[in-house]
């Protein structure tokens, strides 16, 4: 129930060669059958002739499985060391090598498939290293764009000089890594190095087509890397080829606000008069392409100036069922249910029956230091009373149902995190003990009060809280996406979540919602300003800087404009909703896999891309971060480490000379750049994270912020 704030595709290339005959000999060149050996590479076919060494596990038979920082130690291990390096290696067929005991032959594999299968005839690769050598000859020197693509990681080298490492846990998808590389005149070594973790284990490579890469190099003008784009244009990037949402790198970095990007790809000869296209058919087939392979699904609305521009469902509601996704879907919201818990806590303020600034003693008398908790705490999260969710076990009962005394009973003795007001920390506590305390102060069930006061006003018909015997029509079923396919996530029994969680909802009652907020029709001025007033701690500076939250809503800015929003996340459900209040914009993402996820569903940074694509001409453009220079190599060792994010997975944060990387699990290895000591930003991605000490300047958590939002994790010890 978390709220989690959260961030291309057709081009052609400008062969940088002289004359024809490199081109022509690029075309027709491929490898003599059952040779590594290629005589020039053609655009678009895969080379599947190379010499192979393998496997060579990292563990020893009987051995536990290896943590991922000792996979990392055997990723960066010269295992050709005694052999002249991997920098120096000069296999052929038959050549044995010695590795750590295990005497390992060099085979030609001649695939008829794209894709070298490492683990084809019955291999095992579990924590597994293999190697793979071709020899590229070529007329003339010529600057290419390299495609390849692993399960897992992988390392690659172009005569003798490291080109490419990236360090992952993924499956094979079409072109996942584009590498810039010059081949000399001559012959030319490639070298590649695939490390696998569990299950699937292969690689694939070939020069990248023209119609592969404006997805990626547009993908690349969004987050304004002028770098990386410099390189691809350097090496034949048509930087006009429009993406499959229609949009050239010019135009995304325009809309999205890369301003430094906007300059670099004009004065390289970017067509800056090119219309966009219309922004429905961008969202359209952005999100079509996230579902069209996925069974799990999504629905998305947009609107301003209380008209919805877009709206529209994708994917499955119901997958046994084969029931799509329609803007009339009901979904699972989680912690959004905390904007109508803390609505009603201001509507009972409102007609004098409470006040946020009672103590929680005078409702739940004997709750441990409840006369030091009020309403104000539980509502902001800074009552300091442990998140039951995080509970062990937790989710051994979250199946079955709950009365709110026995749930209540089950947290309420456990200790303060901290002090009632002295610190903020996201907490359902909090907002199950609101739930709670809406019912017994309104003497109604919680979902009857709603239902009077907010969903019949507000003409909400498909909203309520969630119970199990319900049978709702048009109900999406929640799903987790593992291993590469959708099952059935653990269904929780709402009760509970109560207050912090419990309801259900659509897109066009999300819309109607904030609507009839927004206008003044669901609560008075006084109270919106209370609910809109940023929360005020002893560790507001350090903790959460530039953003805010107040109660039920989260406040930040989204490139200059003020953003109130919230989001949900719990197995089988995921969820988002913004308003721009001075744009009357309103963006609702929800989607109906999560724990994990289907790939790149995700509301929260989808909602911001929408708004972007929408508003990006009028917003201010993105502030560019820049690295200070005076960061100790003491500074960058006390942030190494891991961190748990929940839902997300872990980050590890690791130092190599004096560079740190940070990887959140199933995804890419990136450089982060200090601006301080303690704070630490991405060049490709619009995220921040900063590293929180203790007393004693040990750090103990990481606050990363992206898109305006936040995740929180503590360090593992």
């Amino acid at each position: 129930m978390r709220e989690q704030k959260v961030s291309g595709l057709q081009a052609s290339f400008l062969w940088p060669v002289t004359g024809v005959a490199l081109w022509v000999f690029l075309v027709l060149a491929a490898s003599a059958a059952g040779s590594p050996i290629y005589q020039g590479l053609k655009p678009g076919e895969s080379m599947k002739s190379w010499l192979v060494l393998k496997p060579f596990p990292i563990v020893e038979a009987g051995q536990s499985a290896p943590d991922e920082a000792a996979q990392q130690r055997a990723f960066a291990k010269d295992w050709l060391a005694d052999q002249g390096g991997e920098a120096a290696v000069q296999p052929r067929v038959g050549a044995v090598q010695d590795l750590a005991a295990h005497k390992l032959e060099w085979q030609l594999v001649d695939s008829k498939a794209d894709t070298i299968d490492l683990c084809e005839g019955g291999a095992s690769g579990n924590f597994s290293i293999a190697y793979a050598w071709a020899q590229v000859d070529m007329p003339e020197s010529a600057k290419v764009l390299l495609a390849v693509r692993s399960d897992d990681a992988i390392k690659v080298w172009l005569n003798g000089k490291v080109v490419h490492e990236n360090w992952i846990a993924r499956t094979i998808a079409e072109d996942e890594d584009v590498v810039p590389v010059e081949f000399q005149r001559g012959t030319n070594q490639l070298l590649l190095k695939i490390q696998n973790v569990r299950g699937g284990w292969g690689f694939a490579c070939r020069l990248a087509t023209a119609e592969s890469l404006a997805d990626k190099f547009v993908g690349i003008a969004l987050t304004g890397d002028v770098e990386t784009l410099r390189g691809w244009v350097d090496h034949g990037m048509d930087i006009n080829r429009p993406s499959l949402l229609g949009l050239t790198a010019f135009q995304a970095a325009r809309l999205y606000g890369q301003a430094e990007a906007v300059d670099f790809l004009a004065s390289r000869g970017a067509d800056i008069k090119a219309e966009l296209p219309p922004r429905d058919k961008m969202i359209d087939v952005a999100f079509g392409e996230l579902t069209r392979t996925n069974e799990a699904g999504l629905a998305v609305l947009v609107a301003r100036d209380g008209k919805i521009l877009f709206e529209r469902g994708y994917g499955l509601g119901n997958r046994a069922r084969h029931e799509p996704v329609t803007p009339q879907t009901k979904f699972r919201i989680g912690s959004i249910t905390k904007q109508f818990t803390a609505a009603a806590v201001l509507k009972l303020q409102e007609t004098g029956k409470l006040s946020v600034r009672d103590p929680l003693s005078k409702y739940i008398p004997d709750f441990p230091r409840g006369g030091e908790v009020t309403l104000h705490h539980l509502l902001t999260h800074t009552s300091g009373i442990h998140n039951y969710t995080d509970n062990p076990g937790f989710y051994d009962t979250v199946s079955t149902p709950v009365k709110p005394e026995d749930l209540i009973n089950s947290f309420k003795k456990d200790p303060y995190d901290f002090d009632p007001g002295k610190q903020w920390r996201y907490s359902n506590s909090g907002y199950f003990l609101l739930g709670y305390i809406v019912e017994k102060v309104s003497g109604e069930t919680y979902n009857d009060f709603l239902k009077k006061t907010f969903f019949d006003p507000l003409g909400m018909t498909n909203t309520g809280v969630h119970r199990g015997d319900l049978k709702l029509e048009h109900e999406a079923r929640g799903y987790q996406y593992k291993e590469g396919e959708f099952r059935d996530a653990l269904n929780w029994d709402m009760s509970r979540a109560g207050g912090a969680g419990a309801l259900y909802s659509t897109v066009e009652d999300l819309f109607r919602w904030n609507e009839g907020i927004f206008n003044g029709k669901g609560l008075s001025e006084a109270s919106l300003k209370a609910a809109f007033t940023p929360v005020k701690t002893d560790s507001n500076q350090e903790d959460a800087p530039g953003e805010s939250y107040g109660y039920g809503w989260s406040m930040g800015r989204l490139r200059g404009a003020e953003e109130f929003s919230h989001g949900g996340r719990f197995q089988g459900f995921s969820s988002f909703m913004l308003r721009l209040p001075r744009e009357h914009f309103t963006v609702a993402v929800l989607a109906n896999a999560a724990y994990p996820g289907a790939p790149g569903v995700d509301p929260c940074p989808l909602a911001q891309v929408v708004t972007e694509a929408y508003l990006g001409e009028s917003l201010a453009p993105v502030s560019v971060n820049k690295p200070a220079k005076d960061v100790s190599s003491q500074a960058l060792d006390a942030v190494v480490g891991r961190y748990d994010y929940g839902g997300y997975g872990i980050l590890t944060v690791r130092r190599k000379d004096h560079h740190l990387y940070a990887q959140l699990t199933g995804q890419p290895e990136l450089e982060i750049f200090p601006k301080s000591p303690t704070e630490f930003f991405w060049k490709v991605v619009d995220a921040q994270v900063n590293f929180v000490k203790d007393q004693n300047g040990k750090v103990i958590k990481a606050i990363q912020h992206y898109g305006g939002g936040r995740i929180e994790g503590p360090r593992i010890e």
